[in-house]
């Protein structure tokens, strides 16, 4: 990692603390609650493509707050999964401190995406929703999950994509990401900076098609791409070859 890149990441982490205690409520505001049933959508179809009954351990990687573990576990015990363990794993101590107040009964690491604590083909899913976009080293996050993943087990990514293809409500979508949201989210964060950051971080950041090629090179197959309310939100599992 390039001094800029390691800089530009230590900021990352240091935004991520200062708004850690009003980061549920501002991500509830933000979406009007419609990022839960893309979670939940997310969890449902991982279980459907993995088809186990009982999974060892999901490892839910930038975890903030621990939102996506609680519906992994949710989802989990509506379709007769059994989670044998959860954890957690973030750069983030004011975030990971918030999830442990949640999910006292959850595994956390602070750690990085690209430096996993974790042991080889240890664990059967890997989970990160909104957080990859955070990674200044995305390659090598992706060859980190390959490495934790046992064979056939799933990668599964929701997140803010770009895109190139900009109709008519993908334009009132960034109207609304660019002159609405940042400021909505700094009043309630008090953190201007860190809401006005998620919109640009969104710019610059790559396609769908772009992540798909990503995740074939670090030795993952694609099993499923959909996008969610305008192209918003969009979730990508691949399985390990």
């Amino acid at each position: 990692m390039s001094q800029q890149e390691e800089a530009k990441q230590t900021k990352i982490v240091s935004m991520f603390d200062d708004i850690a205690p009003t980061y549920d409520t501002a991500n509830r505001v933000m979406s009007m609650g419609v990022d839960i049933s893309w979670r939940k959508k997310a969890c449902d179809l991982a279980f459907d493509y993995y088809a186990h009954k009982s999974v060892d351990k999901i490892v839910d990687v930038a975890c903030g707050t621990g939102d996506m573990m609680g519906y992994w576990l949710k989802q989990a015990n509506k379709t007769d999964v059994a989670i044998q363990e959860m954890v957690g794993v973030d750069p983030s101590n004011g975030m990971v401190d918030v999830a442990r107040k949640k999910f006292p009964d959850f595994i956390y690491h602070i750690a990085k995406a690209t430096e996993l604590p974790l042991s080889d083909s240890s664990a059967d899913i890997v989970s990160i929703t909104y957080g990859i976009r955070n990674v200044m080293q995305r390659q090598e996050a992706f060859n980190e999950f390959n490495r934790v993943l046992k064979k056939d087990g799933l990668v599964v990514i929701l997140e803010f994509m770009k895109d190139e293809n900009k109709n008519i409500l993908k334009k009132i979508r960034d109207i609304y990401m660019h002159k609405i949201l940042p400021y909505v989210g700094g009043a309630i964060s008090k953190n201007l900076e860190a809401y006005t950051y998620l919109p640009d971080s969104i710019e610059n950041f790559v396609t769908v098609q772009g992540m798909q090629k990503e995740l074939e090179s670090a030795g993952f197959e694609m099993v499923h791409t959909q996008s969610f309310s305008m192209d918003i939100s969009t979730l990508l599992i691949a399985r390990k070859k």
